[in-house]
C-alpha cells in the first residue's frame, strides 16, 4: 500500500474523528470512551507533530503530541497518540507516523516522548520499541475501561538531539 505521511489539517478532523472512533471501539488504545469535539481536541494537542497518513486518497491514520504538563520543567516533554485504520494496519503506517512525530518532534525542542499502553496491545509496544522507545514501567490498575481494571506500560524516548 502506497501512503504519504502529511501535515493534519482542521479539515481533516471528521476523518481523524473516525479513526480515533474506531481505536475506542477496539478496546485496546485508550481509555477514553467517546472522542471529544474538535475545541477540546485542538486546545489539548500541541501544533507541532500533528500528523495524517493518507493512502489511495483515504486518511488512515494520524498521530499527534500532547504536553505532559503545563509546567516549565516538562515544556520537552510529550505524550505520543498514534492511531492506524484497522484494514490498513501492518503495512508500515504506524511506523511511518511514529518516525515522523519523532522528527517533528525534535524540531520542536521536545527531548521525551512518553506513551501509555495497554499491555495487550503487543502491536503498539513493539511499534514503539522499534522506535526506540523503551519501557520504564508498568502502572498497575491504573484506570477502569468497561468495568474492567486495566494495567498500563510506560514508554519513553530521550532525544539525542535535544
Amino acid at each position: 500500500m502506497h501512503f504519504v505521511i502529511g501535515e493534519m489539517k482542521g479539515a481533516d478532523w471528521t476523518s481523524v474523528r473516525a479513526i480515533y472512533q474506531e481505536g475506542i471501539a477496539g478496546g485496546t488504545a485508550t481509555f477514553e470512551s467517546q472522542v471529544p469535539e474538535w475545541p477540546e481536541w485542538d486546545r489539548g494537542h500541541l501544533r507541532a507533530g500533528r500528523l495524517v497518513a493518507r493512502a489511495e486518497g483515504q486518511m488512515v491514520g494520524w498521530a499527534a503530541l500532547t504536553l505532559v504538563s503545563e509546567r516549565c520543567a516538562y515544556a520537552g516533554v510529550a505524550e505520543v497518540s498514534i492511531y492506524v485504520m484497522a484494514s490498513a494496519r501492518e503495512k508500515g503506517i504506524g511506523k511511518a507516523l511514529l518516525q515522523a512525530l519523532i522528527q517533528a518532534s525534535k524540531s520542536a525542542g521536545i527531548w521525551t516522548l512518553q506513551g501509555g499502553i495497554f499491555p495487550e496491545n503487543q502491536a503498539s509496544v513493539a511499534l514503539h520499541e522499534s522506535c526506540g522507545f523503551r519501557e520504564v514501567g508498568r502502572r498497575e490498575r491504573l484506570g477502569q475501561l468497561n468495568g474492567v481494571w486495566k494495567d498500563v506500560i510506560l514508554m519513553e524516548r530521550r532525544s539525542k538531539v535535544v
